[in-house]
Parts: C-alpha cells; structure tokens; sequence
C-alpha cells in the first residue's frame, strides 16, 4: 500500500531503526543473530546478507532494472534452484532457516565484482574465510583493459519445425548410427558439438573451489558437482541438436572473466570425435569424446565413449570420469524432453584415498519424480564419508535433509528461452564474433562456418545450401586423401600413448605469435 510504517519501511527510508538496523551497525543482536553468530570475521558477510536481502526486497517492489555495467561487473542476482522459486518469503527463508549459507555457483551473468556487495554464498561452516577470500574474486579487467560486454540475446528466434516430418527421415536409420544421417539445418541449434563441450564448463567456478579446499573428500565433493552440472544446459535443449563439426574444424574460448581458455578440434571424422583442453591457474580440464546415436523408434540414445580428466596441480590431483546415456523421449510425437541415466564412477588416479559414485536414476512411469541424481564418497576402505543428491537440471546438496548443503544451482535461464533453442545466457555467448576478435582466430574456427551462422540469423534456406556445400566439401576432401593414401593429421592435438588424444600446447602460443595468418589451415567452407 506504500504505508510509510512497517519494518520494510526502514529499507526503503533509509531509517537508522529497526530489525534491519543492526546490519548495518555490525550490533551483536537481532535476526541475524542467529543465522550467524556475530564476531570479527563474519562482519563483512553479516553485511552481504544484508546486501542480499535489500536486493530481495528490491525485487519485492518491482525496482530493479538489470543493466550490465560498462566495466564488466553484473547485479547482484541471487540463483535459486527451481523448487524454491515460488515466493519471496521461502527465497528469504534460505536465510533465515540455512544451518549453513548456501553455495551458488556463479555464471558469466553473475559475476563477481570488486565491490563488497557481492554475496560470499558459498561459504560453509568447515571452509575457511581465508580459503574463500581469493576464491571468488573475478577480474573485471585484463592487462589493464575493461572486460567487454557480451550478448544476451541471440539475433534470431528458432525456426518452425512443424512442418518437417521426422519419421520419413528416420524410418528407414531405426538401430543405426545417426551422426551418418543427414539431418535438415532446422533441426540443428546454432551451435556446434565443439562448442557444446565448452558448455560444460559454464559451471567452472566449482573447480576452482576444488582447487582450494584442503579436505580431499571434499575435493571430491567439488569434482562430482562439477561432473554433475555440465548436464544442466540439455535441460530445455530436446528440441535441436548441435552442427556436427568437419574434420580439422576448432573452437577457442578465451575467458578472462572465469579465469579460463579453452581449445577444441575435431580429430577425426570416422568415427566422429572431438577433442578438447582448457587450463586455468587451477585446474586442467581435457576429455576426447565420441558419440554412438541410435534411433528406437518412440526416442533416441545418445552413448557417449571417451573419459573426462580434471587435474589440480595445487594437489597433484588427477580425476576421471566417464559420461552417462543421455535419451531424447518423443523424437515423431508429443512434447520432446531429455533424460539421462546410469552411474558415473569418479577416482582420482593419484591417490586412493577416496571414489566417488553418482548415479543418474532412470524415470519409472510409476514414479513422477525425474532427473533426480544420488551419489556417495568413500574413502579407501568404502566407508560413506558424503552423499550426495538433487537434481541435474537444478542443484546438488550434501548431507542429509534438512541440514543438507547446497553445492551448486543451476543458473536462471533468460527470458523467453523457449524462443531461443532454450539456450542458456552462457549458452547464447559461445557462438558470438567480435570483429576484434574475428581477425585472431583460425579459419577454421566455429564461428566462420557460413551455415550455422545464417542458422543464427534466422536466414534458413541459406544456411541449409550451405549446410550441404560443407559437407560436399568435407567428402571431397577425404577422398583426395584416401586417393593418395595420406591420413589427416590434427593440427593442435595429438595421440597419447593410451589411444585418447591430448593437447600439443601450440595453440595459444601460436594464436600470439606469429598468429593463424602463417599456419597452412585446411579450407572447410
């Protein structure tokens, strides 16, 4: 009603009383009290929960204007997951009623900045403010220049697909391998397989809190969130799949804002697999990944064969893991949507000091509760040290309810996503070409195929011609080389002794000096 009275009042007015008060005061009394009990060092965090709460509020009376700031920095957006986004009252209720503030990693739309506004949200009672301090802290700057801004909306909106009948392209492939199906460009997302690898480190953030946390369990606790998290992205992403990339196609992601760079190539052609790197003062992040797709008629399986490695150097960590089946239900009829299940299985190959199992649980069609996921660390004799349990497409939590923590939430997803493949803000980012940019890549990079970015722009018809005049090109190419009994060679991976294929480190030196210019690149498009 706008009554000048209240206990709400006090926020807006600026009023030195009132529950809100002893904040700002640093006063060892009042409601805060008892979310955290007042001394020295929770001063500054007493403060960015009161910060947090002005920014609840705020958005309780509808004054908040999201409007990215021209030095790189982001307001402040507290990221609830799913199941708690029904009411301000349960979004304060986190504060009020956590045994332990809540971790929410942040994305490149929620980035930290240098001011002390930013929420220390993922701090729990057994981790060191210390620890925490240097790392949440993002560069909003690199070698002195501003962090540019990136797009939140792509140019176009996704194409109408209701005219494509999918059986008469899949009746006669039912059990075969699909990636040697040619598909119409509607039916692809305008980004590449590439770059969906790179999308698995939206969530980057957990891996540097790995990378400083002295407890190996809860090390591994970080790791299997991580693994967990690089799934949320194919939520809403049923509908559309990737371009598949030509042999000797690349991809790089230089971001100085996650404090990480990243590499991809497409190694091989038959069979299809891709290979990626990406290193950050943290951590070193590799996988080559290929995919088995087959068609069953009412849905469609997605086995992925290959091994994720994660090293933290900090520690002389060395972490694998595999990937689960991933399964699109719906493919001819009804509304599309994705699942994925079975176990992954994560060991630190340096020490066995403890393992770690989640497994991703099939949906019953007695049961209305899916994606739901459930994990647990051992130690070396397999006693239970943490379990874990949520959601892949919302959050993790460890412990057990109600005391449980939350590790990780998925990020909000942008305003009329439904329209925009479902792509997350990170997402709509991956495939975005800066004019500065474009004159340091390789011609061989995502960004400059013709087709997916005619798909982008909504232009269809022209991004199907040259869907196909790719693909022409890619047959021609191998046949000159099986003509002269040649074998393509990768240009910035090679194969490591266990037949998985690794980083050669040439990229970014040679992207520095003397640049792509003087590198004898395949022409692809």
């Amino acid at each position: 009603s706008g009554s000048p009275s209240g206990p709400w009042s006090t926020v807006l007015s600026g009023s030195p009383s009132g529950p809100w008060s002893t904040v700002l005061s640093g006063s060892p009394s009042g409601p805060w009290s008892t979310v955290l009990p007042y001394n020295r060092n929770n001063v500054h965090l007493r403060h960015n929960l009161y910060v947090c709460s002005i920014h609840t509020v705020t958005l309780f009376f509808g004054n908040v204007h999201k409007q990215d700031s021209t030095d790189g920095s982001h307001p402040l957006v507290h990221q609830a997951s799913n199941e708690s986004r029904a009411s301000i009252t349960e979004s304060l209720s986190e504060f009020f009623d956590a045994q332990e503030v809540l971790l929410s990693a942040s994305s490149s739309e929620n980035e930290a900045s240098d001011d002390d506004s930013y929420i220390s949200d993922n701090v729990s009672d057994n981790i060191s403010m210390d620890n925490f301090s240097n790392e949440t802290e993002r560069p909003n700057s690199e070698n002195g220049a501003l962090l540019r801004r990136r797009r939140s909306c792509l140019p176009s909106a996704s194409p109408n697909t209701s005219n494509i009948s999918l059986w008469n392209i899949l009746k006669n492939n039912i059990g075969k391998d699909l990636s040697k199906v040619a598909m119409p460009v509607q039916l692809n997302e305008p980004l590449n397989t590439l770059q969906r690898l790179c999308e698995e480190l939206e969530y980057s953030e957990l891996l540097d809190r790995a990378a400083n946390t002295q407890d190996p369990f809860e090390r591994m606790v970080y790791i299997a969130t991580f693994a967990v998290s690089g799934y949320a992205s194919s939520y809403h992403r049923a509908g559309g799949k990737p371009f598949n990339p030509v042999l000797g196609e690349t991809y790089e992601c230089d971001r100085p804002d996650k404090g990480l760079r990243f590499v991809a190539e497409q190694v091989s052609h038959h069979p299809p697999i891709s290979a990626c790197h990406a290193d950050s003062k943290n951590y070193i992040f590799w996988q080559d990944m290929r995919w088995k797709n087959k068609f069953w008629g009412k849905s469609m399986e997605i086995v992925p064969v290959g091994t994720t490695h994660v090293m933290l150097p900090g520690f002389g960590d060395h972490y694998e893991w595999n990937k689960v089946t991933s399964c699109i239900h719906n493919i001819l009829s009804g509304q599309r949507w994705i699942e994925h299940y079975g176990e992954i299985s994560i060991r630190n190959t340096s020490t066995d000091i403890c393992q770690c199992k989640v497994t991703f649980i099939k949906a019953k069609y007695w049961n209305s509760s899916v994606n739901e996921v459930e994990g647990t660390i051992t130690d070396h004799k397999g006693k239970v040290i943490h379990r874990l349990f949520g959601k892949w497409n919302e959050g993790v939590y460890c412990g057990d309810p109600p005391s449980a923590t939350c590790i990780w939430r998925a990020n909000a997803m942008p305003a009329d996503h439904e329209q925009y493949y479902g792509f997350t803000k990170f997402a709509m980012e991956l495939n975005e070409l800066d004019p500065s940019l474009k004159l340091l890549l390789p011609p061989t990079d995502t960004r400059l195929r013709l087709d997916q970015r005619l798909l982008e722009e909504g232009n269809v018809e022209a991004a199907e011609e040259q869907k196909q005049k790719i693909e022409q090109q890619q047959r021609d190419r191998r046949r000159v080389l099986e003509e002269n009994t040649m074998t393509h060679q990768p240009t910035f991976f090679r194969k490591s002794k266990d037949d998985t294929w690794v980083s050669n480190n040439t990229y970014w030196d040679l992207r520095r000096d003397p640049g792509f210019s003087h590198l004898d690149c395949p022409v692809l498009w």
